[in-house]
């Protein structure tokens, strides 16, 4: 589903990613891990082409992420195709983005209406569906100010499932959450992954890497230090430099 090959991305002078190169199977749980500044979040936002790489190649489902190839040169698709691309990879964030003057029912629907052409009806039933299924179908009339943080980043779930995504990508979905509202998003994401959503997921809860993710990928100054099953980079890590982040975190 994603194929990274030596993906390399600079801010100026600071080259933040310096050859990633991983691959994600359809239906898997993936995990990235490691210290702020590792490059883990930006790597997340290049996949969705929120970043523009500056080498290498990115694909999702079989198709270069925000290029075509012609020959042997790649050339920059435009704004609207990136947007249709865009619009099959769901993005959860830390902080949740939700409209603020939108009520949480047109938050979840505005995007399969103005993005995907769905009729009103059509978008509200999904709606009310998903809504139901991050358990708050109760809270359809409200404002996101009227909620807490763990209940807004499941509406942003909620949202991001409305376009029916191939893909979900979740950049640090708990950081920003009181720690006792953290579980009822990690559940959330839990019945995801049972589902057979492939997710790629920038995390620092390292019980639910254990648990749910089906590779734990750990990263740090924009390097891909080691990689493998869950088990195995969690507690038996080959790497001192993943020993000395573990031994930090868990």
């Amino acid at each position: 589903m994603v194929q990274a090959e030596r993906v390399r991305k600079s801010f100026g002078r600071l080259e933040v990613l310096k050859g990633i190169t991983l691959s994600v199977d359809a239906g898997e749980v993936l995990c990235l891990i490691g210290p702020s500044g590792s490059g883990k979040s930006t790597f997340l936002r290049c996949i969705n082409h929120l970043e523009k790489v500056d080498a290498g190649r990115l694909s999702v489902d079989g198709n270069l992420v925000g290029y075509r190839q012609h020959g042997d040169k790649l050339y920059e698709l435009r704004d609207h195709e990136v947007c249709e691309a865009r619009s099959r990879i769901g993005m959860v964030f830390q902080r949740f983005n939700l409209f603020p003057h939108m009520k949480v029912i047109d938050n979840v629907t505005i995007g399969p209406v103005r993005v995907k052409g769905q009729s009103a009806e059509q978008a509200s039933e999904r709606a009310h569906q998903l809504l139901a299924r991050v358990g708050l179908a109760d809270k359809e009339g409200a404002y996101p100010i009227q909620l807490s943080g763990g209940q807004q980043q499941r509406v942003a779930i909620a949202r991001a499932l409305a376009m029916e995504p191939k893909l979900m990508l979740f950049d640090e979905p708990t950081s920003a959450l009181d720690p006792e509202l953290v579980g009822d998003v990690l559940d959330v994401m839990r019945g995801l992954a049972d589902d057979g959503m492939t997710m790629v997921v920038v995390t620092h809860e390292m019980g639910f890497a254990r648990e749910v993710g089906d590779a734990v990928v750990f990263m740090d100054a924009g390097v891909v230090v080691e990689a493998g099953d869950p088990t195995t980079v969690l507690t038996d890590p080959q790497h001192q430099r993943t020993r000395t982040f573990l031994s930090k975190v868990l």
